[in-house]
């Protein structure tokens, strides 16, 4: 585990929202750090990568992008290997910043799915849809 770098650069308008908005990145790091694999590195770690991931949320972009990234696949791997268990819950493969925004309502009873099923959102496509 020597080297290898863990804290991705971020971009610095996303940084600064962070003072504003600290208690959703608290919440991010806490959904991410509760289902981080021991496996993965230590506590530390992944509280590392968690805070990484919760600020990376606050950006406009994908969060692929906003972690600067090369691709989704590069951040689901990302996904795998540190928080497997939450890899496991995105069955339907959503798109990451909003399956974690999705897990947090679902936390906190508030349902954000216009319907009762994704499969008949109308935002399906929103959740669903390619990315670039």
């Amino acid at each position: 585990m020597g080297g290898r770098q863990l804290i991705f650069p971020l971009h610095p308008l996303v940084q600064a929202r962070r003072a504003t908005r600290d208690d959703e990145v608290a919440d991010l790091v806490a959904l991410l750090t509760a289902h981080g694999d021991p496996a993965a590195g230590t506590p530390d770690e992944i509280a590392r990568v968690a805070l990484t991931v919760a600020v990376a949320s606050l950006g406009d972009n994908h969060l692929w992008q906003d972690l600067q990234l090369g691709s989704r696949a590069e951040l689901s791997a990302l996904m795998r290997r540190w928080f497997p268990a939450l890899v496991a819950r995105n069955a339907g493969d959503m798109k990451w910043k909003k399956f974690l925004y999705r897990e947090l309502c679902a936390q906190a009873d508030i349902l954000i799915c216009k319907s009762p099923s994704c499969a008949v959102c109308t935002d399906r496509a929103v959740c669903f849809g390619p990315e670039d």
